[in-house]
């Protein structure tokens, strides 16, 4: 589980293919006395298991499975490109941001990147299977930022760029243009699955929520 709160920009020195799946070394800044092999990081905001940790370099290996390459970013970013980085939330820590999974639901391209006074206003497709996951004014993990959905479409939704954002992840990158990673508000996804099974979203109670980690 993470927060959406990016820790380091990494840099993606090497990415090899290994058959369907593949590896991603990815320089960091993070104290990697602090991260160990098997520990999960949010890469681009995708839950990713350290194979490797090379000291020397400042370098972290993943390994990545071909559904992995093929829903998210992680496959079509070029090397040398900028990918956020994030460690899992532990007990205790602040929620800063909301509650993120690190489960891509899917990719969706940017239309427009703007700069309106001191922030930026970011504009994304939406595509048509994450409309119902999306409120005005709700959580969205962008590349894996926690961020607020300022207006929404049926084909789209802007978010605003705070300078302090704009500095600490890879948005600064983006172009129109460019796949950013999405995932939607857990909450929403709970509601979502009750009206498929034929349960009234009445009846997800707190106690239910609180269950589910929230």
């Amino acid at each position: 589980m993470f927060t959406g709160l990016i820790e380091d920009v990494g840099l993606l020195v090497a990415r090899s293919r290994a058959g369907a799946a593949g590896k991603l070394e990815v320089r960091t800044k993070l104290p990697l006395a602090e991260i160990r092999v098997g520990d999960s990081l949010a890469v681009n905001g995708a839950c990713l298991t350290v194979e490797g940790i090379n000291a020397r370099s400042r370098t972290l290996s993943f390994h990545t499975l071909a559904e992995t390459l093929q829903r998210t970013n992680l496959g079509v970013t070029p090397v040398g490109g900028l990918l956020n980085l994030e460690r899992a939330l532990r007990l205790g820590d602040r929620l800063g941001g909301h509650f993120v999974s690190g489960h891509v639901d899917a990719t969706a391209p940017v239309r427009d990147l703007v700069r309106r006074q001191d922030d930026w206003v970011l504009t994304v497709e939406l595509p048509a299977a994450l409309l119902s996951l999306v409120v005005p004014k709700g959580s969205i993990a962008v590349n894996g930022i926690s961020l607020t959905i300022a207006s929404l479409g049926r084909d789209r939704f802007t978010i605003h760029i705070i300078p302090h954002t704009w500095e600490t992840t890879n948005l600064r990158a983006v172009i129109a243009g460019d796949a950013v990673n999405l995932e939607t508000d857990l909450a929403g996804k709970y509601i979502q699955r009750r009206r498929e099974v034929g349960e009234s979203p009445t009846t997800l109670t707190m106690d239910r929520l609180e269950g589910a980690g929230f």
